[in-house]
Parts: C-alpha cells; structure tokens; sequence
C-alpha cells in the first residue's frame, strides 16, 4: 500500500525533472524563438542562426537564458501534472469503454492533460515571455515577481494573466494529443514488429518490455515534430496575445482571429505564422527527446512501471 501511497507523487517528480532537464536543454532557442515570433525591434531584420550569435554579443550570454526562471517554475508543475493528469484521464476514459480503440483512449487523455497543465499554469508562461522578449537597456520588468504585480495593476487584475489562452488551448489540442498518441503509437507498433531490435525489458519489471534509448528519443523526435507544425501559427498567435501591451500594435490583436489575420496580413505566411518553425524542429527534438527519456529513466528509478 506504501508503495501505492507515494505513486502520484514519484510520478509527479518523474515528470517534472523530465520538464526541467528537456527545458534548460533548449531555453537559449526559446528566447531567439519568442524575439523572432514577435518582430522584437532589435533583431526583426536577422534570421534564426543570426539572432543566437546577436543576442550574446549585445546581452551577454545570460542574456539567451532571460525568462528561463519562471520557465522553471512553470515547467515543473506543468509537467507533472500533464503526466499525473494523463494516466488520471485515462483511467476514466478507459472505464467509460467508449468503444474507441486505445489510440483514441491516448489522443483523448493526451489532449486533456495537456489543457489541465496548461490553464494551472499559464500565469508562469505569460510572465516568462514578456522576461524573454525585454532587451537589455530597456527592462520594463526587474524579475518574476516585479512583472506579477506589474501585470496585476496594469493590465486588469487577474484576467490580464490570461491573455492568449484561447489559441493556447485550441493548439494544445492536437499538439499533446498528437505527441502521445504518435509516441505510443511508434511504440506499440515498433515493439510488435521487433521486439528484439527496438526493445529491452524494463529493468525494474522484466515482464515489461520497453524501448532501447535511442529508439525512445527518436519516436519522442517525430511525435513533436508532427505536433508542433500543426500548430504553429497558433504558438506565434499566443506569443502576440501575452507580449499584449509591449507590442506597439497590441489593440489589432486582442482576439485569436483578429490577431492571425493581422499576423497573416502584415507578414504573410513564413515571415509571419510560421516564423521561427524551424527553430521549433531544431528544439523540439532534443527537447523532446530528453523528457520522454528522463521521464523513462526515472519512471525506473522510482519503480512506477
């Protein structure tokens, strides 16, 4: 029963480590990628690889980690209750037996535990973006708790925290869902076709078959990257939304339609909705990559299989 007891909370720690490691791992692409999704003034005119070599020259190079404390922070609840939340969704979605397969059990439970950590969440994310979008010289916010209260009084008490939201959630949908289920997908599939090649027995649980490591990070890979170009343009829409008051034309975007349209309209479709995807593949595989493996290695280490 002990073991049983502390089962929500070892997988909480599982997943919030994972979240952690993966998110230090890519937190410089995060902050070129919020500069370039937004037009940040100083660095409108560069590209992808220009902006990472720019932003150490006039920030130093703690500048390509601004914003990375309340991605801390966020990311450790965030990502413990999106796995705690997925096994959670899926019990119930399973004991509804609503005659689907167990894909559709996964993209389910995927989706949903997606949009539970986000909403818990979002206050974090909003605050880490506009810390990653100031440039040095023209700080506006002096740290985590100075941008709350400054969000807080300026922007409409608590409901300034929640700008964005919308297109967060709508492509959260198909990103969370998509991730797991292609994941689990590539999984059970590679694990029926060649069990031998791909997989090895759980070290905890002999009976359990699970993936070799790199096998793991290359399906962690693809399943992000098939989310992510789904919903990209949403990612820009919610980055625009939350940067709200910075932005110099923040009342053109104050609903999700307004502002794709704006977006789309002022630069059209890879300068605008799908500026800076490729540094989304670029950070989304190691990112990914390193939390299903984490999460995998921990699972073992606190003995949840």
């Amino acid at each position: 029963a002990a073991r049983r007891d502390f089962y929500w909370l070892r997988s909480f720690i599982a997943g919030g480590v994972a979240g952690c490691c993966a998110k230090t791992t890519t937190a410089p692409l995060d902050r070129v990628k919020i500069l370039l999704q937004a037009h940040n003034h100083h660095y409108k005119h560069l590209g992808v690889f220009s902006t990472l070599c720019a932003v150490p020259k006039k920030e130093g190079y703690l500048g390509l980690y601004k914003g990375n404390g309340a991605m801390m922070i966020r990311i450790f609840p965030y990502g413990a209750i999106q796995f705690m939340a997925f096994d959670q969704y899926k019990k119930v979605v399973i004991k509804k037996q609503l005659g689907i397969s167990g894909h559709v059990h996964r993209l389910m439970a995927g989706s949903m535990a997606g949009i539970t950590a986000v909403i818990c969440t979002y206050p974090l994310d909003m605050v880490r973006v506009r810390l990653a979008f100031q440039v040095k010289g023209e700080h506006k916010y002096m740290g985590i708790i100075h941008a709350f209260k400054m969000i807080y009084t300026k922007e409409g008490g608590f409901t300034g925290f929640y700008r964005g939201l919308m297109p967060t959630v709508v492509g959260m949908a198909p990103y969370a869902g998509f991730s797991f289920f292609t994941f689990g997908t590539l999984k059970s599939i590679g694990l029926a076709q060649a069990p031998n090649l791909l997989g090895r027995p759980s070290l905890d649980n002999p009976d359990v078959l699970v993936l070799k490591t790199h096998v793991n990070l290359l399906c962690g890979g693809i399943a992000g990257a098939i989310a992510q170009t789904i919903s990209y343009p949403l990612d820009v829409t919610r980055r625009r939304m939350q940067l709200g008051a910075v932005l110099p034309d923040s009342e053109k975007c104050l609903t999700m339609v307004q502002t794709l349209k704006y977006v789309y309209q002022q630069h059209g479709i890879r300068r605008g909705l799908y500026r800076g995807l490729s540094l989304n593949y670029i950070r989304c595989i190691p990112s990914q990559a390193v939390a299903f493996t984490t999460y995998e290695l921990m699972k073992q280490f606190l003995h949840l299989n």
